[in-house]
């Protein structure tokens, strides 16, 4: 009982951090916000290489094929945390900025033979940033001046529930039954120097409330005694999101607010089909080499056309306000890495060859699109490397199986073409990241039927 109220605390704890945004990036403005990745602990090192990893002592949730494998003694509780130093270039600007952020919360267990289940939280997009532009001086005028601010929060977070089944070998079926949640606030206001000019406040804003399934599968071929290869994929189901996208528009003199209009779009989203795919060779249990391809159909959801500037006519309302397709790009990302265990022997005297050691990358093609004019062709991308160390946590009882401590670095950077609607010139936002990752897993015995003699 002590163990399951632990359970209860850390997801209750996981629910209230998570309102918490661990990002401050112009470049969640677009779309849903800056996507996390489903990587846990154990190969955030690694690139985030998934979906050909089972085992036994790790909670692998970007495939849940692979909860087939949890052991037969043993509850997994996985929890993760980040800090992070961003650097921020604009034309003319430059910032950094420190964030922390809790990245998951998992729990797994064997339900029945060869059946595995697993329960966690974790974000799924993240929405944070604030900027403004220097005063410009209005057309046609020597004094007036205007200047442009924004900013923007929310996200969407992910309760999911998922089995594995491994009916026979060489195969493994899983799927993931998953609540999503969250909102977003797009703030934009116009101001000018003069007293009785109006300014202008527009603000997009949308609460979501929907599902996500997604299945996947994997087929274990054995090489040799030692060697094997594993191959997984995944499928994510696309679906309409039935809610509505608000616009409201007001005009203001000084704070008293003269004109305002609300415009709605309903069932204005889409999440998008998505697959992924990976091959992991495995050398006894001491090697893993795996690699990753995964594609997000983005390009084909609808999402509401948010516009970047504020109309100057006097209800400031002159666009129509619709959900279209092509308002995002669609994702792709190809990643791979390794890790590699000296000497994974319970040898006390030789901490170190017990530790495992992870490397990675990856390339990714994001989803912003910062011109929806088609003036801008360059797509934008990201890239990141890292590299970890697993270490176990040292316990007499059960050195074998014994709970470990994941550390990882990443350095990750971004690359974002946009047009810049006041000047109509090409400009790019980029990002540079450094990351410290840590991960702790907790390995029980819950189920070992002790004998006396």
């Amino acid at each position: 009982m002590n163990k399951i109220s632990l359970a209860i605390i850390a997801a209750s704890f996981s629910l209230t951090v998570f309102a918490q945004n661990g990002i401050n990036s112009p470049y969640s403005r677009y779309g849903f916000g800056i996507q996390s990745e489903r990587a846990m602990g154990f190969n955030k090192g690694m690139g985030g290489v998934a979906q050909g990893f089972r085992n036994g002592q790790q909670i692998n949730i970007a495939n849940p094929a692979s909860y087939s494998e949890v052991d037969s003694l043993t509850a997994l509780f996985d929890l993760g945390l980040s800090l992070q130093n961003g650097n921020y270039k604009m034309p003319n600007v430059q910032q950094n900025i420190r964030n922390t952020s809790f990245d998951y919360f998992a729990f797994q267990f064997r339900a029945a033979k060869h059946v595995g289940m697993t329960l966690g939280l974790m974000p799924i997009t993240n929405i944070k940033y604030n900027f403004a532009s220097s005063s410009e001086n209005l057309e046609g005028t020597e004094n007036i001046t205007s200047s442009y601010s924004f900013n923007g929060d929310g996200g969407l977070r992910e309760v999911f529930l998922g089995i594995g089944w491994k009916p026979f070998s060489p195969i493994s079926i899983g799927i993931n039954t998953g609540y999503i949640w969250g909102d977003y606030t797009h703030n934009m206001s116009m101001t000018f120097s003069e007293s009785s000019a109006f300014n202008m406040r527009r603000t997009y804003s949308a609460d979501i409330r929907t599902y996500n399934l997604q299945g996947g599968i994997q087929y274990i071929q054995p090489l040799n005694k030692a060697d094997k290869l594993v191959i997984g994929a995944t499928y994510t189901f696309g679906h309409n999101i039935n809610k509505e996208a608000y616009r409201n528009t007001a005009t203001l003199n000084s704070s008293t607010i003269e004109t305002q209009t609300i415009d709605t779009i309903k069932n204005a989203f889409q999440l998008p089909h998505a697959v992924s795919a990976g091959i992991t060779y495995y050398h006894s249990n001491r090697l893993r080499v795996g690699a990753d391809y995964e594609i997000q159909k983005w390009g084909k959801c609808k999402f509401p056309n948010q516009q970047t500037s504020l109309s100057s006519t006097s209800s400031g309302s002159s666009e129509a306000y619709t959900a279209t397709s092509g308002q995002l790009y669609d994702r792709t990302k190809i990643s791979a890495g390794l890790d590699w265990t000296p000497n994974p022997n319970p040898v006390r005297r030789n901490y170190f060859k017990r530790c495992t050691y992870k490397i990675g990358g990856y390339f990714a093609k994001t989803y912003a699109n910062a011109d929806v004019t088609g003036t801008i062709t360059q797509k934008p991308y990201e890239l990141g490397v890292s590299a970890g160390i697993s270490m176990p946590i040292y316990n007499r009882w059960i050195w074998h199986n014994s709970p470990r401590i994941n550390i990882s670095a990443q350095w990750v950077h971004t690359n974002i073409p946009y047009l810049n609607t006041t000047t109509l010139q090409k400009n790019t936002l980029t990002e540079n990241y450094l990351k410290l990752c840590i991960g702790v897993t907790f390995s029980e015995r819950w189920f070992y039927k002790y004998k006396v003699q």
